[in-house]
């Protein structure tokens, strides 16, 4: 091994020693909170709760940057963001094109699954969340409440967004799309 190879290997694990033991002071000193292993945040304080938990969405993009993927909110909890469902999933799962990963802050789990291509056109958009909500709701529910809700929930530039998406979808939704794309 050359001299600056080990400079350079030496100089690294300097360097992995010393961000170590500052985000070590810092969870010490409550000034961040260890999620998992490399992942941080800041804790907000709340005067009468407390120290709150932090946004999962945003947990999520964290988990999802380790791994260089990207991730999507599934069907069903789209839905609920837009007003579309009152159901609230029981776990909070994102569909990623990365690893399965699970972590648990506090008595929160979040999940992110495996799930093919095709699940992801304009993932982390309005239009890509519409998208998995209508999809989530299939070719029976009431295509007049969807096309209300979503154009009241969307913008006029991610209604024009939603229509572009319109190539990705099965042949029953191609109507609700242009419904919402036109108003």
């Amino acid at each position: 091994m050359d001299a600056v190879g080990f400079l350079l290997q030496k100089t690294s694990l300097t360097l992995a020693i010393v961000v170590g033991l500052t985000l070590w002071r810092l969870t010490r000193e409550r000034k961040i909170r260890r999620l998992d292993r490399g992942l941080y945040d800041y804790p907000r304080i709340h005067k009468k709760l407390g120290t709150l938990a932090p946004n999962p969405d945003d947990v999520a993009s964290a988990l999802a940057a380790k791994t260089g993927s990207r991730i999507q909110i599934p069907g069903q909890r789209a839905a609920k963001l837009l007003g579309l469902s009152q159901q609230v999933p029981a776990q909070l799962v994102y569909l990623t094109d990365g690893p399965p990963q699970k972590i648990s802050i506090g008595y929160q789990k979040i999940v992110l699954r495996p799930a093919r291509p095709s699940k992801f056109p304009s993932a982390g958009t309005p239009a890509g969340l519409a998208l998995q909500a209508i999809l989530a709701m299939g070719p029976n529910a009431d295509k007049d409440f969807i096309v209300r809700q979503l154009k009241s929930a969307l913008r006029p530039v991610d209604r024009q967004q939603l229509g572009k998406l319109i190539k990705h979808t099965p042949a029953w939704s191609h109507k609700i799309i242009q419904m919402i794309e036109r108003s």
